[in-house]
């Protein structure tokens, strides 16, 4: 009588590969619950050495023209020389030639004159939410407090 001999082929069954799977899975959300928060953090520090650098722009250009940007100007008077300016440095006031999105995308609000804590100008993120006010991560990040989230 002939005896048959069955070799096993290499390779995974169903079951292995879905609990690796499975595996990988809760290790990315391990991962990602870890790592969202720190990604908020970053965009908010973001946000305050942006309107850091636009204030040093802004005082730059009232150095230069005597007075700031008015609000209709608004931050295109660092990059497009006003038909009114006075002393307008060649290039613009930022090194990128642009005036930078907060780091959710969102333009930069600009007013002068400013309403908070006596500024001859206010400049602020509407942070993550875009819009007025919101706490956290959703809170103003404005040039009368450039250290903290601050609510506007």
């Amino acid at each position: 009588m002939e005896r048959r001999t069955e070799t096993r082929r290499g390779g995974f069954t169903l079951l292995e590969i879905m609990a690796v799977v499975l595996i990988i899975g809760l290790l990315t959300t391990l991962v990602g619950v870890a790592i969202v928060p720190q990604i908020d953090k970053s965009r908010v520090s973001t946000a305050r050495v942006q309107v850091k650098m636009l204030d040093a722009a802004i005082e730059t250009y009232r150095m230069d023209a005597a007075v700031f940007p008015t609000t209709e100007q608004g931050l295109e008077a660092l990059i497009r020389e006003p038909a009114d300016a006075r002393n307008y440095q060649p290039g613009g006031y930022l090194r990128q030639r642009r005036v930078p999105l907060d780091p959710w995308g969102n333009e930069y609000q600009y007013e002068s004159p400013g309403q908070h804590n006596d500024y001859s100008y206010d400049l602020w993120s509407f942070g993550a939410d875009g819009t007025s006010g919101g706490e956290g991560n959703d809170a103003d990040i404005g040039n009368w407090a450039p250290d903290e989230v601050a609510e506007g």
